[in-house]
């Protein structure tokens, strides 16, 4: 197996979950795992979690049918946009549609009908994200057009939040949405319908918006044990699941004045010890983290140095006596996801769901 591998503690998912159904109390939980689990792993991730949750949450019907074809049983949300002609794969696998406009909410209801099969879908109603979704002021059109489809069961209803990590205003965007979305809900009541189930709640909307639970959440980052957010108060205990390791596969000592690596972006101001480490940006460790990094090894954190290649980088530890197979840690360990973002310049998202497929994955703490 390579020496750069991801560890992947499934015993921290499970009690990341155990933190979040307490926190919702009767709300049923539904954990994004498109994007490869966040780069953990679906194959391993998925499996291991189905007894623990209500629902699971994709973004794409492959990666459903993936779910499928791992054995999952329990209920699969589609979350992202559908094309018409995707729409058997969603009957052929026993899916859930997110019906995010009113032609493919008809056609759907077509295919059902000309199948003489049934199928699921939750009502996607867009209230400020400005994605996919029904617009909030014309959605009783829709609703309508649901409850005349005798093919579609219309199990759910939903939005998704696009600042819900933002506290600093008497009035947020979050909460705004949410109103929206209880407007667009009263037609319901006033006519007197049984109301399918609301979801509303990304991470941040768990964290910060207590009133939106309603019947479901979706937790994603949160549910690998990562903040939406850096200045959200309200905590709940969770910790990253993830770990990212390597070993040393070069050591030498380099000379005053030499450069390392493409484009002698770094040069040794005195002798030091180089060792390279065999990851690289086709890896997930992006190039743009160039003399920012730092690595921990043998307990001890050091500097990432010279210009990140696709397979190696190359770490500075001064007139430590490192050597070849000593352990790496690129992240956990002391090394947080958020610092690889501010390091890159991005979010913790893109960090851990860009970390390569090439990269094994590989899982502790699961219950034999």
């Amino acid at each position: 197996m390579r020496p750069t591998y991801l560890e992947v503690n499934l015993e921290q998912l499970k009690k990341n979950l155990e933190a979040i159904r307490a926190h919702v109390g009767k709300a049923k939980i539904m954990p994004m795992v498109k994007a490869n689990a966040y780069g953990h792993g679906i194959e391993g991730v998925a499996p291991f979690i189905e007894p623990y949750v209500d629902y699971l949450g994709v973004a794409l019907v492959e990666e459903a049918i993936q779910l499928r074809m791992l054995g999952i049983k329990k209920p699969i949300l589609v979350a992202g946009g559908t094309l018409i002609e995707q729409l058997p794969l969603f009957f052929e696998h026993d899916l859930i549609l997110t019906a995010s406009s009113l032609d493919l909410l008809t056609a759907a209801e077509q295919l059902g009908e000309s199948t003489r099969q049934r199928l699921k879908v939750h009502l996607k109603i867009d209230t400020g994200m400005e994605r996919v979704g029904v617009h909030e002021y014309e959605a009783e059109k829709f609703i309508k057009t649901s409850l005349a489809c005798s093919h579609l069961g219309v199990e759910g209803i939903y939005t998704h939040l696009a600042n819900s990590e933002q506290t600093n205003a008497s009035v947020t965007p979050a909460s705004l949405q949410l109103e929206r979305f209880q407007e667009v809900l009263h037609f319901y009541e006033k006519n007197s319908l049984p109301m399918p189930m609301r979801h509303v709640c990304n991470s941040g909307g768990i964290l910060n918006l207590p009133e939106a639970h309603l019947d479901m959440v979706r937790p994603g980052v949160l549910f690998y044990g990562v903040y939406p957010g850096r200045d959200i108060q309200t905590k709940i205990d969770v910790k990253p699941a993830l770990t990212w390791k390597s070993k040393v596969a070069y050591s030498k000592v380099t000379l005053p004045g030499r450069s390392v690596s493409y484009g002698s972006l770094w040069q040794a101001g005195a002798q030091t010890r180089i060792v390279t480490v065999p990851c690289g940006y086709a890896d997930g460790y992006f190039r743009r983290m160039t003399n920012q990094a730092r690595v921990v090894i043998n307990g001890k954190s050091y500097p990432q140095v010279g210009r990140i290649c696709m397979d190696q980088f190359m770490v500075s530890v001064g007139d430590d006596d490192v050597k070849v197979g000593s352990e790496v840690t690129l992240l956990g360990g002391g090394i947080t996801a958020e610092e690889l973002a501010d390091w890159t310049g991005t979010n913790e998202y893109e960090v851990m769901t860009n970390i390569s497929a090439r990269v094994p994955r590989v899982y502790i703490g699961a219950v034999q």
